[in-house]
């Protein structure tokens, strides 16, 4: 996604948005207004007040929840062209994760009421959520998956592979710490199976520079 393309065009290209009349688009375009993040900033928290959903336009931000003694565990890891923060425009209750950009980036802000006010005037636009929660409950419905059938090693191998894409080089772009986040393990075990990837011959290990040597062999490690 294009630093420099239009809000109109941005919520085109999400779930939501995306079969939605022009008209409609530009009723939600003259409302949406653009925020930008500095690395670590904190969009909102869990527990916050909901008005606004928010789409990604450049950067990275992690959606996450904080154990009581400020652990965190990263749900979902939001790029260009991502939406979240919809739920409050469903049940109306408070955030539940906390939304914290990773590096600079810039969100896009549309305030609940005026899609609301689409929904309700033209009911038929709402199996576009529809399809959105669906979406929502395959990945969650994988993530519990593989936190019962697989093993620290197989989530890590799955987290890199998906951080990657089909790239074979690339730059992680969380910290260790983060990353465990995603894996839902201690840093030191997560740090323990990128070894074991290493030391057989699957990947190769520059500081935060990660080279894919035998993907087909990962994958499998990550099934």
């Amino acid at each position: 996604m294009a630093p420099n393309m239009t809000v109109h065009t941005l919520l085109t290209h999400t779930e939501l948005f995306g079969d939605l009349p022009m008209d409609l688009v530009d009723e939600i375009t003259a409302v949406t207004t653009m925020i930008d993040l500095d690395r670590n900033e904190v969009l909102f928290q869990e527990d916050d007040d909901t008005d606004a959903l928010f789409v990604m336009q450049s950067g990275r931000v992690a959606i996450s929840n904080r154990s009581v003694d400020g652990r965190e565990s990263m749900v979902a890891l939001m790029g260009p062209g991502d939406l979240f923060g919809e739920m409050g425009l469903f049940d109306h209750r408070g955030r539940s994760a906390e939304a914290r950009a990773l590096e600079p980036s810039t969100v896009a802000r549309v305030p609940y009421e005026p899609v609301r006010g689409i929904y309700e005037r033209e009911p038929r636009h709402l199996w576009r959520v529809v399809a959105l929660l669906a979406h929502r409950l395959r990945t969650m419905d994988t993530a519990l998956a593989d936190s019962v059938f697989l093993d620290v090693s197989g989530r890590t191998a799955k987290r890199l592979l998906e951080l990657a894409g089909d790239d074979e080089e690339f730059l992680l772009p969380i910290t260790q710490e983060e990353l465990a986040g995603m894996v839902g393990a201690s840093r030191e075990r997560v740090n323990k199976a990128i070894a074991s990837f290493v030391r057989l011959g699957w990947l190769e290990q520059r500081d935060r520079r990660y080279i894919i040597t035998n993907r087909d062999q990962l994958a499998l490690r990550s099934r």
